[in-house]
Formats: C-alpha cells, sequence, structure tokens
C-alpha cells in the first residue's frame, strides 16, 4: 500500500519544487501558446521548459508516496543533478528566448521570459539549499567537483546547439574541435550515471586518479579547440552585412562556451589534484 508522505512538502526545498513546477509549466503553455518555430533554439527552450516540468513532478510524486527511498539510485545525486542541471537550462532558455523570439510587441512572450526567470531563481534557490556544505557527508554530485561536472555537460549541450554541420564538415580542424565536445560530453554524462546508479565504487580502479587524469586530458583537449575554433571560424570570415541573428553568431557562441568550459575543466582539474595529492589535515 502506497502512504502519502506530506512532511517533504513542508520543507523550504518542497514548497520551491511545488512552485518550480507550476512555473515551468505556465511558461511552457505561454511560448506554445505563440505558435512553433523550426530553430534548434526554439527547441532548446521548449525542451527546457517541459523537461524541467515532468522531472519535477516524477520527484514530487515519487517523495509524497516515499517511493523514492525505493528507487535504486542514489536520490540526493539525482535530485542535486536535476536541480542544478535546470538551473543552467533555465539561464541558458532566458536569455535566448527573449534575444531571438521577442520584442515589445509580444505581450505573451514577454510574461513568459519574466517566468522563465522566475524559474532560474526558483531552482537557484533549490540548488544553495540542496548543494553540500563543508563538513557533511552527501553524495558526489552534491560537492563542488560533482556540480562541476554537471556544469561541463551543460556547456556542451549550447555547443551543440550552436554548431552548423554545413559549416564544420568543410573543415578538419572544426571536425577536430567537434570531437573534442563530443568526447568530453560522453564521459561527463558517464560519470553523472553512474554516479547516480550508485555504480562508481564498484569500478575496479582507483577512481580519484583516473578522474585527475582524464581532467588533465580534458583540459588539453579544450586547449586545442579554444585556439582553432576562433581560427578555422573567423579568419578570412567576417561579419556579413545585415546579419541580425546569423550563423556568424552560432559561431560567436562556440567560441565563447569553449573558453568556458576550459576554465570549468581547469578549475575541476584543481579540485581533483588536491584530492589525490594534498592529504586531509
Amino acid at each position: 500500500m502506497v502512504t502519502l508522505n506530506t512532511k517533504s512538502l513542508t520543507v523550504p526545498v518542497g514548497i520551491i519544487r511545488l512552485f518550480e513546477f507550476a512555473l515551468t509549466l505556465i511558461t511552457f503553455s505561454l511560448v506554445a501558446s505563440e505558435g512553433h518555430d523550426s530553430t534548434s533554439f526554439w527547441a532548446w527552450c521548449m525542451f527546457t521548459w517541459s523537461f524541467c516540468c515532468f522531472i519535477n513532478l516524477l520527484i514530487i510524486l515519487l517523495e509524497l508516496t516515499s517511493l523514492n527511498a525505493k528507487v535504486p539510485i542514489s536520490w540526493d545525486d539525482f535530485t542535486t543533478a536535476f536541480a542544478m542541471l535546470s538551473t543552467l537550462m533555465l539561464l541558458a532558455a532566458s536569455v535566448i528566448y527573449p534575444t531571438f523570439y521577442v520584442n515589445y510587441r509580444y505581450s505573451v512572450r514577454i510574461a513568459a521570459t519574466v517566468m522563465s526567470f522566475v524559474c532560474f531563481g526558483l531552482y537557484s534557490a533549490e540548488v544553495g539549499l540542496t548543494r553540500a556544505k563543508p563538513g557533511e557527508i552527501s553524495g558526489f554530485l552534491s560537492t563542488v567537483p560533482g556540480l562541476l561536472k554537471v556544469l561541463e555537460a551543460f556547456v556542451a549541450c549550447i555547443i551543440f546547439i550552436s554548431l552548423n554541420s554545413v559549416f564544420y564538415n568543410w573543415f578538419p580542424g572544426l571536425q577536430w574541435c567537434v570531437a573534442v565536445y563530443s568526447i568530453c560530453f560522453i564521459i561527463a554524462l558517464l560519470i553523472i550515471i553512474l554516479t547516480i546508479g550508485r555504480l562508481l565504487p564498484r569500478i575496479p580502479i582507483p577512481l580519484d586518479k583516473c578522474l585527475m587524469g582524464y581532467n588533465i586530458l580534458a583540459v588539453l583537449m579544450y586547449l586545442t579547440a579554444v585556439v582553432i575554433w576562433p581560427i578555422y571560424s573567423f579568419q578570412n570570415n567576417p561579419r556579413p552585412a545585415g546579419c541580425f541573428v546569423c550563423y556568424w553568431d552560432s559561431l560567436v557562441v562556440v567560441s565563447c562556451m569553449t573558453g568556458i568550459n576550459l576554465i570549468v575543466y581547469i578549475v575541476d582539474t584543481v579540485y581533483s589534484v588536491r584530492l589525490v595529492f594534498v592529504s586531509p589535515a
């Protein structure tokens, strides 16, 4: 017999999740009422709001019925990773949607943008409440290195939706950059999945040293991409005249996101090195 666990909704995190669900549903409905668009940026925004709404509803239902305790995953890691990922996705959607699809004549779209920013604020508050504090025993994804892994995967997603296959297929250098983004994304996503599934401790290798080695390799790979992508993208390729939103802007987005992910991987590497070589006091 399934029993309702109303206690979870009396705590601040439970109340925040209820507001998150309601506002993401409203945001999705407002944008959907304005019609369909075939661009990848519109698809990203709609996916963001629907994904956050659906997963949040699932979390609320599982916690209300206490079924979350029976799910064979690390629940704390799952909810923390979801909150962090949703925060980043909503920030991106809240910036992308008004940039490409909103002007003063579209009051419904303006309202949707405001709602999206409010949702971003709510998810940010949830991350702040659930993130592991110094000295607390918690899941890996609640720690700074775990949150960095989520951030690395998210930035790679922004890169992917900004890529233009017609453009980068012409240049082997750009194809190498896409390979860098893909390899690092897959490994980061694999680490997140193994963590949520409680499978990392079962791997018979020294994980801390392997993660340190991978992070160093990822930094080196992103260093090549942060140099190669702008060279092949902008050399003899000035911004087209009259370009408001065009492929050239996507090249700039990829360049900026590559630099951001390089910084994230460097920070992650520093944490990994400290974990391996700096013994606790």
